[in-house]
């Protein structure tokens, strides 16, 4: 049985304490049919430093404005290619395994 691919987008704009915790717990996950998005309103606060390591290890960020926290998750729904599509926001975190709980 193959794995559905399921992405991940998380959106924040000026949030990057929050951010790290959120994108560690996603990428600490370790499911192989793994897409992770970082939608970005084009924060102020170094969260774009944190976007280029993030995009180094493979995740695929986007930082530019936008007009709200609707339009970030519109926009990450548009950018996924997953079968399944998972919204989880800045200060969120994903306990262990629980990407392939979900997926079974």
């Amino acid at each position: 049985m193959s794995l559905p691919r399921i992405t991940v987008i998380t959106v924040c704009r000026n949030a990057l304490p929050a951010l790290r915790r959120t994108a560690e717990s996603v990428l600490a996950q370790g499911y192989a049919e793994l897409e992770y998005w970082v939608v970005d309103g084009a924060s102020t606060d170094g969260t774009a430093d944190y976007l280029a390591e993030l995009a180094r290890r493979g995740v695929r960020v986007v930082s530019e404005p936008d007009r709200g926290i609707a339009d970030a998750m519109n926009k990450g729904v548009r950018l996924a290619t997953g079968d399944w599509i998972a919204h989880l926001h800045a200060d969120d975190e994903y306990l262990p395994g629980a990407l392939a709980a979900v997926a079974r």
